[in-house]
């Protein structure tokens, strides 16, 4: 509808901010806006009055301001204002706003001055106003007073920082003429957030409260603290005035008086005062405005886009039709079979890049953990020679045998295999609550229905719990049926002629130099000695190493594994991590001057995997001490007893290998059978009937709170976005405005080149031996850098310019003052 003028896009951001209010959502927007922010008394709630002509802000002593105020200002033949809390309602009596302003904020923060950052939404019709949006915040603080919060100075710095880091966000600096420009809280937080200080426009107050003999002039002409968008001063009412009501355009009036007639300012009077700072910033936020509504455009569009799919299914959602409780149920059980079935079977699609989750940890329980459990049933040596001895000297009785007796074989051999029941159990254990994790991960997508969420896992886990049973007889029959024959006909199988032959069987490492295991580890070592810190570790069958990092570029050590043995460290007080040690079992140290190298993991199931690899490489966990000590004569064996157990020893490591290769076989395929594969096809094909007969499917698909609240959010927030769409649909950003401020560095010689006590005060030569090329080419640099025919609230606020422009311009638009 083409171009409506400037002038609209400031009440087009307050209808954006109402729109995002109302639905207590800022939909992720940062809408163009002015931060005021200062310290307390700083004089920011004169300002703004000023700027309304009213006395309507809450005073008094310590933090007044305790909640942010966005104050609408718009320009209107009546007088009036509103608050987005009480629609509907016209203040006309300016201390009813100002009490209304009291109770709303105690409404939310109480009376024990604490602070909120709920934002108070004000909108001020005025005729003597300009179009205008700012936001009070709270004055920054030193000290907690009386009952407010010890760290109320962090609380309101956060909710400074919330407003400020924005960068549509234009900073408003306001700071008191009589105290020094360098400690100024409010400058020193805009230096922080808009280093460049591209956002940042400098307010000085109180200028008639400095020391006479003094003056802020330096200041007033950017040359002090530079900022791209220079600074104005204004002179504020006294408490003395406040106090006795005076009229604020007597202070105004009085005000302009001020810069008129004071010596320091009355060549810049012009680009002082109140008026002209409520004007400058009304032509800075529209300008700001003007830069950021594409921008603004594009964010919502692609918000709206993102909602459309969503919204879709909601436009015509009814609750309670039961056409669509059936439907949903449908879907949402046929999904749940399809999302456990990924989880156990993977997929291409989707895959979790955080953490290991159903099949893959029931995987690493098949192949890591589960023969970490068998091998740390048969790594007693001793103990297990010992028993050899027994069994023959048993066998025999009275006699002395000639030959290896086959029953002490088989007693030995059938005792180990015995002890296969335990890792077998657990690992089925382990299994069962890696299903019943993905179960409950499956279940989450449920969570709008929670009564069909909480009966589909109940469900579930129940059959799970029962295939158990069945899963745990089948197992325990498996090892009875090694126990029921052993079969040393077995190809597999030694015999005895070759255990005869056959030295002391050392344990079988693996390849040298083969690599079992990589990862980080924390090596937990003493202050004094460099800390506790993390390396790359890498187990071989050899040794064990460790790098700064993956790479394996700069290595740190290498631990050969010859006598290494493992032992449990409980973890400390604060620690969370999970400690094993290695050490030396011939008293050497290991690392350093260390006897034992404490090794921590993330979590158990970490430590534990370690622990197999160790395992795997040779290295085992050391024999618990505790025992009684074995009779001397245990150990006092005749050449030819010696033999038997040494033949009986290698038959049995022969044969309980085969066995464990047999149930590590064996073991997966049953768990997968009789359990996992089970559970898929239950949820496929008898779930839905369970559901249906466990109660009522009203009840069943009965909807959250917090799922139709999240529906009624989702609606509001997409016709929201609609309405603020279609209220900058049609605005033309095409207007040609203020281009931005030079850079803060030409500050430094446009002040002195321009500052009318510079050019009264110099020489025509001095100003031409000093800056030849500059003096030279005046004429081009000042219709390159200030164009005297516009009236830029962004330019310079320096004093008149070296080379004026001819009278009748001067009269006809005061460009003879730079702006």
């Amino acid at each position: 509808m083409g171009n409506r003028g400037m002038e609209d896009l400031i009440p087009l951001i307050n209808k954006l901010q109402d729109a995002f209010s109302t639905i207590g959502q800022s939909c992720n927007l940062d809408l163009p806006q002015i931060a005021v922010v200062g310290g307390q008394s700083a004089g920011k709630s004169s300002v703004l009055e000023n700027f309304v002509g009213r006395d309507f802000l809450p005073r008094g002593s310590g933090i007044v301001t305790r909640r942010p105020l966005i104050l609408q200002l718009v320009n209107n033949k009546a007088e009036y204002a509103e608050f987005l809390h009480c629609k509907g309602r016209k203040f006309v009596d300016f201390d009813e706003v100002r009490q209304e302003i009291e109770a709303e904020t105690d409404r939310i923060t109480g009376s024990n001055k604490g602070i909120s950052p709920i934002p108070i939404n004000l909108r001020v019709y005025s005729p003597h106003v300009l179009n205008l949006t700012l936001i009070d915040l709270p004055g920054m603080t030193k000290v907690a007073v009386g009952d407010q919060p010890p760290d109320i100075e962090h609380q309101i710095r956060d909710m400074l920082m919330q407003f400020v880091t924005r960068e549509s966000c234009l900073i408003l600096a306001v700071t008191p003429a009589n105290t020094d420009l360098a400690n100024s809280d409010a400058l020193k937080l805009s230096k922080e957030v808009d280093p460049q200080g591209l956002r940042t426009i400098g307010v000085i107050t109180k200028l008639d409260l400095m020391d006479e003999g003094t003056d802020a002039r330096d200041i007033m002409e950017n040359k002090l603290l530079p900022l791209r968008r220079g600074y104005i001063g204004v002179v504020n009412r006294s408490q003395k005035d406040i106090d006795g009501r005076k009229d604020i355009r007597a202070a105004l009036a009085a005000e302009r008086k001020f810069f008129l007639s004071h010596p320091s300012y009355r060549h810049m009077a012009e680009r002082m005062g109140t008026p002209h700072l409520q004007k400058t910033l009304n032509q800075q936020l529209t300008n700001h405005i003007r830069d950021t509504l594409p921008g603004l455009r594009s964010k919502l569009q692609s918000q709206l886009l993102s909602l459309e799919k969503e919204v879709e299914e909601y436009k015509n959602f009814r609750p309670d039709d039961p056409t669509r409780k059936t439907k949903a149920l449908l879907q949402m059980v046929q999904q749940f079979g399809v999302d456990f079935e990924k989880c156990i079977e993977g997929s291409g699609d989707q895959v979790d890049t955080a953490e290991l989750s159903g099949g893959a940890r029931i995987n690493r329980i098949f192949h890591e953990r589960f023969p970490f459990e068998l091998v740390k049933i048969v790594f007693d040596e001793k103990e297990l020679r010992r028993e050899i001895s027994h069994a023959i000297k048993n066998v025999h009785g009275v006699r002395t045998g000639l030959f290896t007796p086959d029953l002490a074989f088989e007693a030995i051999v059938k005792k180990q295999i015995i002890k296969l029941k335990e890792p077998c159990l657990k690992c089925i254990d382990l299994v069962i609550q890696e299903l019943i994790n993905t179960v409950r991960q499956c279940t989450n997508k449920l969570g709008s229905y929670p009564r069909l969420r909480e009966e589909t896992e109940r469900i579930v886990t129940t059959y799970v719990r029962e295939r158990e049973g069945k899963t745990k007889d089948q197992v325990l029959l498996l090892i009875d049926i090694e126990l029921s024959y052993i079969n040393t006909n077995h190809e597999d199988f030694i015999g005895f002629a070759n255990a005869q032959q056959r030295n002391i069987v050392n344990k079988k490492r693996a390849i040298p130099n083969q690599v079992i295991r990589k990862g980080w580890l924390t090596l937990n070592i003493s202050i004094m000695k460099g800390g506790s810190k993390e390396y790359w570790f890498v187990l071989t069958a050899e040794s064990l190493s460790w790098y700064k990092d993956e790479e394996e570029k700069e290595k740190k050590y290498m631990l050969p594994l010859d006598n290494l043995k493992l032992r449990d460290v409980e973890k400390g007080f604060m620690s969370t991590k999970h400690i094993f040690a290695i050490f030396n079992t011939e008293q050497r140290n290991v690392y350093k001057d260390l006897r034992q190298i404490e090794l921590a993991c993330d979590s158990q199931e970490d430590m534990d995997s370690w622990k197999a690899s160790f395992l795997r490489a040779g290295v085992y966990p050391e024999k618990d001490q505790s025992e009684e000590a074995t009779p001397v004569d245990s150990f006092s064996m005749d050449p030819q007893l010696e033999r038997q157990v040494e033949t009986i020893r290698n038959l049995v490591d022969s044969y309980t290998g085969i066995v464990n290769k047999t149930i590590r076989d064996l073991m997966p395929k049953t768990i997968m059978h009789l359990m996992i594969n089970n559970a898929k096809d239950f949820i496929h094909s008898e779930l839905l009937a369970y559901l249906y007969s466990s109660g009522d499917q009203n009840s069943l698909m009965e909807e959250s709170a917090d799922q139709a609240q999240r529906r009624d959010e989702m609606l509001r927030m997409y016709h929201a976005i609609k309405e603020a769409l279609s209220i900058i649909g049609d605005i033309s950003t095409s207007t040609v405005s203020t281009p931005a401020p030079p850079p803060s560095h030409l500050f430094s010689f446009s002040s002195f080149l321009f500052s009318s006590h510079h050019i009264l005060s110099t020489p025509f030569s001095l100003l031409l031996h000093h800056f030849p090329v500059v003096v030279g080419m005046s004429h081009l640099c000042f219709s390159l850098f200030f164009p005297p025919a516009a009236e830029d609230p962004l330019a310079l606020p320096t004093g008149p310019p070296l080379f004026a422009p001819p009278k009748r311009e001067r009269e006809k638009g005061r460009a003879g003052e730079l702006h």
